[in-house]
């Protein structure tokens, strides 16, 4: 029998994605240089749950001093026009007392929170030094999840024993992407999400053993329409990440940005996409010091450098060139993951929640999914979800305060309002 979330939950859950960033960015100026500012915001939106990376096994899986953890940039300008990793100073943070003015300012603003990790994909990439990254990748592969379980499990006895704050947990996640990351090491055969069970199967159980009265579950990459199958049993809470992609795959194939097995097209990017005087991809690196970093991260380095040399507007407009014979498949596919999603839930007798979603990893001064398209887009996708009888979404990946997206209240509010309601648009051809 599946443990039931929370009953103080608020009936629909509304997503803010600030993943690891509310740590990574508490610089003066930064986004999460104060977090009340941050939670007023997010409720001001519409929002009344925040996901997070709670850096579990740096906290309390690595033995690891972090009292004084130093967080920074990925070395020089390298990052800095890309999404998520545009961390702009040095800040050094008491990691523990950190994690509880998170939770604390939840409290003040009747906000919930929803436990994850994104530590084997790049939460490390940011520390002062590789110490976290080396200690949780010594770990072996098929002890990572219930490593992580009990660190989240130590997590939560933490934030129990000062002054009960583990009342603002929704749910616990024991891996954001889990077939996307380091959890999937050394595994063989073409279907990692069934390959990957036995392994979460034992994270779920060791969490559960400690903690049988809260939910906890892991989330997949998209919706694994041919392996649901082979999704953990023990999931109380069914999470899935739908990024449909659709001409931005075009994108990614025609520039070989994930498929190191082909060159990279340097004069072609040079003439449709990159700002004057960018250098070779070759010649792109952080500083020798900083090289380790990109071990520490899942983006690979030819993804970084479109994102960092490319022009915003120029990327858009390749996109808008060409997404109208993608977009029927585009709202097929959403659809599509939408409903089975939904039908597996419903099966399991689960809540279903999308954490992430919807058409995915773009530069982070592009307007694509922040402009007219995207926006209808993000309309389209929350209905769905709530006509699919989500308990709970994100208006868009891009909707949290370390994103341009952030100042689009409106949107935010009307997207919120919608998922809220049970969808009260019918979902229809888009318009941007």
């Amino acid at each position: 029998m599946p443990t039931a979330l929370p009953s103080h939950l608020p009936g629909t859950l509304t997503i803010s994605l600030w993943d690891f960033t509310w740590y990574t960015r508490t610089a003066p100026g930064e986004p999460f240089a104060d977090l009340d500012r941050a939670f007023a915001e997010a409720v001001e939106r519409g929002y009344n749950t925040v996901r997070v990376c709670a850096m579990p096994l740096l906290l309390f899986g690595t033995g690891l001093d972090t009292t004084r953890l130093r967080l920074g940039p990925l070395g020089g300008a390298y990052g800095q026009r890309v999404r998520w990793y545009d961390v702009r100073g040095e800040t050094e943070i008491d990691a523990r007392a950190h994690l509880l003015a998170l939770f604390e300012a939840a409290r003040r603003h009747d906000c919930f929170v929803i436990l994850s990790s994104w530590e084997y994909q790049q939460s490390p990439s940011f520390a002062g030094d590789r110490a976290w990254f080396d200690t949780i990748m010594a770990i072996e592969p098929e002890r990572r999840a219930e490593a992580l379980a009990d660190a989240l499990a130590d997590l939560v006895d933490f934030l129990a024993g000062h002054d009960g704050l583990d009342d603002r947990i929704a749910f616990t996640e024991l891996h954001n992407e889990v077939q996307a990351g380091r959890l999937a090491e050394g595994l063989t055969g073409d279907d990692t999400v069934v390959a990957l069970r036995p392994r979460l199967q034992r994270g779920l159980a060791r969490f559960r053993e400690r903690h049988p009265d809260r939910p906890v579950t892991v989330n997949y990459a998209e919706v694994p329409v041919n392996s649901l199958h082979g999704i953990p049993r023990g999931v109380d809470v069914a999470v899935f990440h739908p990024y449909v992609h659709g001409v931005l795959d075009e994108l990614l194939d025609t520039y070989a940005l994930r498929d190191t097995s082909r060159p990279f097209p340097q004069e072609r990017a040079a003439r449709e996409l990159l700002r004057p005087g960018a250098p070779r991809l070759a010649d792109w690196a952080p500083p020798e010091k900083d090289r380790w970093r990109l071990a520490a991260t899942v983006v690979g380095p030819r993804e970084i450098y479109l994102h960092d040399w490319c022009d915003p507007g120029l990327f858009d407009t390749w996109l808008h060139d060409r997404r109208v014979p993608h977009v029927p498949a585009m709202e097929a596919t959403l659809d599509l993951w939408i409903a089975a999603a939904g039908d597996w839930a419903d099966e399991r007798g689960v809540p279903l929640v999308f954490g992430e979603g919807w058409i995915g990893y773009t530069p982070l001064h592009s307007t694509f999914e922040g402009g007219a398209f995207g926006a209808d887009f993000c309309r389209r996708a929350v209905t769905a979800s709530a006509r699919a009888g989500a308990r709970g979404a994100v208006v868009c990946s891009n909707a949290a305060p370390q994103h341009p997206m952030w100042a689009d209240v409106a949107l935010q509010q009307e997207c919120n309002a919608l998922l809220r309601s049970g969808g009260v648009l019918r979902p229809g051809p888009l318009r941007g």
